[in-house]
This record gives structure tokens, C-alpha cells and sequence, in this order.
């Protein structure tokens, strides 16, 4: 008799995060919103998780940051009605806003060094990810995007804005920044903050800072390169399914999410994986 061994085949599944889609929601309520969710991370009770979502006009200036970029005064920006706020991500001035796809992705990266940090080669590395995941993105809308050499984000070369009537004429000499990113990793490895990705948006904002610092480098957007425009919804729909892309993960949108104290409570998910 021949006996035949039967293998047990294991399939892995990836490892699923949480999509939030909130709408605009304002930055102090988004940012403690964030604190609440890595802490549940941290104490490992909770899923990875990306916030998307867009804010209200504001300017938020990181640990690098520099006032004298803030160019608008505080009576100029009252007449706008632009808050500012100093965070504890990289970077240095950035603006949000209604139009702007603004996306936290919440995950533990990895181990903290004896300093407390995460090692820069796997910092760097995250980095590159999430400019991975806005140029896979942009392509899947059609838009030829790319990183630059000693600069964070995302970049759209001169030679594509110089075939768009509606891109500002600096951006047809020297690459402008389609995507922003400034990022905090905390003590547990968790991380915070995100990217920002211009989609129509009221380009007139950035008259008011030296964006990142860059005063050589001009901000374009989707309206501006793109006609028609992608509308935000599927903008946000391609940003999630890259986000799953890049990082191995199976995307799930909560249906319903109630926020408490302690992180997300009484959550509900679709079975819909993006």
C-alpha cells in the first residue's frame, strides 16, 4: 500500500487596515484623533489604520520650522480664516485645506533604538513608501509623478505642467510639489502625521508661507494638471488601494467608527475591501 502525505497548505492573509474617511474635519480634533488610535496601536489591542480626510484652511508648521515663513500676518490670516498650529511632525510650514486629500497612516514600523528612535534607514524608507504610494496613485489617474533627489514628496516635472495651460508658469521651469509629507514616528514605533495630497484646492493658500521651507519650488495641483478634475471621491478610492498596495495590506472602510478615550470603540466595518 502506497501512502500518499497529504500537505497542509497555509495561506497567509496580509495584515488589514482600517480605512477612516471623515470629510473635513478640523486639524486639533484630527490630531487628537490620532494620539487616541497609536495609543490603542501601542498597547496592541488595536489594527493599523489610515485616517483620510481634508481640513479647514490651516497652517501647521513642524519641528523644523521657521516663522519668518509664515508670511501672511495674523490679520491677514483672520481674514482668510486660517489657523496655525506648531506640531510635532517633520518639516517645516505646510498649508491644508478644503480640496486637499490629507491622509494619517497609523502602524507600528518597526523597533526604537537605544535613543528612543526609529533607526533613519527604516525612517528614510518610510518615507519613500508614501511617496510610492501617491506616484502609484497619480499614475492610476493619469498623472506622471516622481520623487526628487534630497527632497521629501511627491513632484511633477516641467515638462508635464509645460502641456498644462492651467499650471502656474513656475512650475514650467522647475518641478513643483503635488504631495507633501511630514511625518512623527512616537516612542512605541507608531507612526503619526502624514501626506498631503493637493487635488483642488485654493492654490492662492501658499501665497501666504514658503511651503516646506523650498522658496525655488512651486505647489501644483490636480485641478491645475488634470482635466477634467478626478473628483476627491476617487481620488481618495486610488490613494487607499495604493496605500494596500505599497504596504501589503488588505484595505477594510469602517462603516461606522465611534471614537472614545481609549481609541475606536463599537466599530463597525463593511466587507467591502478597497
Amino acid at each position: 500500500m502506497r501512502l500518499v502525505r497529504r500537505l497542509r497548505m497555509e495561506i497567509v492573509q496580509p495584515a488589514e487596515c482600517r480605512l477612516l474617511s471623515l470629510g473635513v474635519t478640523p486639524y486639533l480634533e484630527a490630531w487628537q484623533l490620532q494620539e487616541r488610535v497609536a495609543a490603542a496601536i501601542a498597547a496592541g489591542g488595536e489594527r493599523p489604520a489610515l485616517i483620510l480626510l481634508e481640513h479647514p484652511h490651516t497652517y501647521t508648521i513642524g519641528r523644523r520650522g521657521r516663522e519668518e515663513h509664515l508670511l501672511w500676518d495674523e490679520a491677514q490670516r483672520a481674514a482668510r480664516q486660517v489657523e496655525v498650529h506648531w506640531v510635532d511632525r517633520g518639516g517645516d510650514v505646510t498649508y491644508h485645506g478644503p480640496g486637499q486629500l490629507v491622509g494619517y497612516p497609523l502602524i507600528r514600523l518597526g523597533r526604537i533604538d537605544g535613543r528612543g528612535r526609529l533607526p533613519r534607514a527604516d525612517y528614510v524608507g518610510y518615507l519613500r513608501r508614501l511617496e510610492d504610494v501617491m506616484i502609484l496613485a497619480l499614475a492610476r489617474l493619469g498623472l506622471a509623478s516622481g520623487q526628487l533627489s534630497g527632497l521629501t514628496g511627491v513632484w511633477v516635472q516641467p515638462d508635464v505642467a509645460s502641456r498644462c495651460p492651467r499650471c502656474p508658469p513656475a512650475a514650467r521651469r522647475r518641478p513643483a510639489k503635488v504631495a507633501a509629507i511630514g511625518v512623527r514616528v512616537d516612542a512605541a514605533g507608531v507612526s503619526r502625521h502624514g501626506f498631503a495630497l493637493n487635488v483642488a484646492p485654493d492654490m492662492d493658500y501658499w501665497q501666504g508661507i514658503i511651503a516646506c521651507g523650498l522658496v525655488d519650488h512651486p505647489a501644483v495641483s490636480l485641478e491645475q494638471l488634470l482635466d477634467p478634475t478626478p473628483p476627491m471621491e476617487v481620488v481618495r478610492q486610488e490613494v487607499a488601494a495604493a496605500f494596500g498596495h505599497v504596504f501589503g495590506m488588505r484595505m477594510v472602510e469602517a462603516a461606522t467608527e465611534v471614537v472614545s478615550s481609549s481609541g475606536w470603540t463599537g466599530a463597525q466595518t463593511s466587507n467591502n475591501a478597497i
